[in-house]
């Protein structure tokens, strides 16, 4: 492979704070355009999913209205925005928001909708309240689903934040665009790097983030660790258990 392939991504300028279209400048950009999303996302959908879960009404219309928005052509919806509504942050913030919604949704939905329905009537038997089922049951027993689908949105929008360049906006996409404009190969290769590897990195911090919200007893490490504990537990014999 051509070294000079790896110019710009090793080229120390590019990385060095303050440096102006470097790299940490458009990550910056690109991980604003991408935290909008989720937000709005995650604000619109959120709610929807834990309703349409918990009373199981009108999932058929808003799963359905969740994948047909997944559907859509990113590029082409910006464009309709664009001769809309003109140029701006407008466009890209509801592109994205429109790829951030469908599996937000569906992961809410399904995580309240797999909850064991004993656990569910039991919590009514103690005399929890609806609201009081959902949020202190059902909510932390799908916890995990959750945020799964969490992950999944994050991934899928900060891979295609990189559209933001398409209607002159910054982020990681710049080098793509430009890159490809100007027939600069190393420049188009350096963004591809930098966003699979931002993508991977959001994606460890959330499964992180993950460990830390999930309790152990709903994640099953509390289990895991009770059976290590068990198979190291010694005999009388003062031998371990097989």
């Amino acid at each position: 492979m051509d070294d000079g392939l790896f110019s710009v991504l090793l080229d120390p300028t590019m990385w060095a704070l303050g440096t102006p279209g470097g790299f940490w400048q458009r990550i910056v950009e690109h991980l604003g355009y991408t935290a909008l999303a989720l937000a709005i996302g995650f604000v619109i959908a959120f709610p929807i999913g834990l309703l349409i879960g918990h009373t199981n009404r009108f999932a058929f219309l808003a799963i359905n209205a969740g994948n047909a928005a997944r559907s859509l052509p990113t590029l082409g919806l910006i464009a309709v925005i664009v001769v809309l509504f003109g140029l701006g942050l407008l466009p890209i913030t509801v592109a994205l928001t429109v790829l951030a919604v469908p599996p937000i949704l569906t992961n809410t939905y399904a995580a309240i909708r797999n909850v064991d329905p004993h656990t569910v009537d039991a919590a009514r038997g103690m005399g929890m309240r609806e609201r009081q089922v959902l949020l202190r049951v059902e909510l932390p027993m799908g916890l995990p689903l959750v945020l799964s689908g969490f992950r999944n949105a994050t991934l899928q929008v900060v891979a295609t934040a990189t559209i933001a360049a398409y209607v002159g906006s910054g982020g990681l996409g710049r080098y793509l665009f430009d890159g490809l404009a100007t027939r600069d190969y190393p420049e188009v290769f350096a963004g591809a790097i930098v966003v699979a590897l931002l993508a991977v990195v959001l994606d460890l911090l959330l499964a992180g983030g993950q460990r830390l919200v999930v309790s152990a007893g709903v994640s099953g490490r509390a289990a895991t660790r009770r059976t290590s504990r068990d198979t190291t537990t010694p005999t009388p014999s003062g031998r371990q258990d097989p």
